[in-house]
């Protein structure tokens, strides 16, 4: 199989426009760091000639109060990304499926591994969505499977219910489930979604989550999983015993203890995805699917123009845009783009329409 191109969104690095980039590439909250974060950070500046506590205590504690989980359940990563290198370097499953298109990180983590990467093709007939009878069927023939939820770049969300099907399959053939719910918290009714509570029951799960897009921390790096306290004993056997630095921490016990701005970011991502979702849809040239979360999926409906000759002609006016078309399972005419605030997003509309 042809390994495919890696790249994400969020590079502003480099020659930049004059009043630096619009970056609609990365799917960062748009309300950016809260001052609760801001200040935490700031006191704690000079902690930093310190070591960080190697166990992180205090934010397995606010983590295991926030989300109802058990504290010897955890497992902090610099970033949710860093979790699943260690899982593959830990577990190394011979044989990984991908429903595909998904975040690519998924795919280099299982080859960096050793693992063999196989793909389960998602249908942009019926909008990507999960077919589970064939995802069943695959758990004796594969080792670990690997979900988004919401899934990237699709959005599309899996039920815990469903969620829970696939983990009692893939127990009974001894195939691990990992599901990443780096978006989840975006939503209001994450409890609907969310696969956390179902560790404790199967101990073939394990659920990945980043910090970084919901409290605007990309910069810092911070995420966590869930699992067994088996699995996470030996996952911790294979990071670096400081892998989550001071301030990360300090920002992540900051950044659960506020309630308000947490409610505040779900209210405006929730207005604002549905506003930003009706305007492209009354529009002509795209296709839109339905947003779930803080980024949206488009498809250019006008073929005479790719998904790559609209980002750079978006680029030359300052604008990031995901190109999708190195998705795996997508073809060349979808861009994803983050939802930011509604001069922003106005100003990304009127680029598009001129387009």
């Amino acid at each position: 199989m042809a390994q495919h191109i890696f790249e994400h969104g969020g590079n502003i690095y480099g020659a930049s426009p004059v009043g630096g980039w619009l970056d609609f590439s990365a799917n960062i909250n748009p309300l950016g760091l809260s001052a609760t974060i801001r200040q935490a950070v700031a006191e704690h500046i000079e902690g930093i000639v310190h070591y960080p506590d190697p166990q992180g205590r205090r934010l397995k504690e606010g983590l295991s109060q926030y989300y109802d989980i058990p504290y010897e359940s955890i497992i902090l990563g610099n970033g949710a990304a860093e979790l699943f290198y260690i899982f593959f370097h830990a577990c190394r499953p011979q044989r990984t499926l991908l429903p595909v298109p998904s975040f690519s990180e998924y795919e280099r983590a299982a080859r960096a591994g050793n693992s063999q990467v196989e793909y389960l093709y998602l249908s942009s007939r019926n909008g990507f969505v999960m077919p589970w009878q064939q995802l069943l069927s695959q758990c004796q023939h594969v080792d670990c499977i690997v979900l988004g939820n919401p899934n990237n770049p699709t959005g599309n969300l899996l039920r815990t219910g469903d969620i829970e099907k696939l983990a009692a399959k893939a127990r009974n053939e001894g195939t691990m489930v990992l599901v990443d719910e780096s978006f989840l918290d975006f939503r209001e009714d994450r409890e609907a979604y969310t696969a956390m509570p179902l560790v404790s029951a199967y101990d073939n799960l394990i659920v990945l989550q980043s910090l970084t897009k919901f409290y605007a921390l990309p910069g810092l790096r911070l995420g966590f999983a869930v699992a067994s306290p088996a699995a996470v004993r030996q996952l911790e056997m294979h990071k670096d015993v400081w892998n989550v630095n001071y301030l990360a921490q300090v920002a992540g016990v900051a950044a659960l203890s506020d309630r308000y701005w947490q409610e505040q970011t779900r209210y405006f991502i929730c207005t604002e995805k549905k506003w930003f979702y009706e305007q492209v849809l009354s529009m002509q040239g795209f296709q839109v699917y339905e947003p779930s979360v803080n980024f949206v999926l488009l498809s250019v409906t006008n073929h005479r123009m790719t998904a790559a000759s609209l980002t750079a002609i978006l680029r030359k006016q300052g604008i990031l845009v995901r190109d999708c078309s190195n998705y795996p399972g997508m073809d060349v005419y979808h861009i994803r783009t983050a939802v930011r605030e509604r001069s922003e997003n106005e100003r990304l509309l009127r680029a598009l329409k001129k387009v």
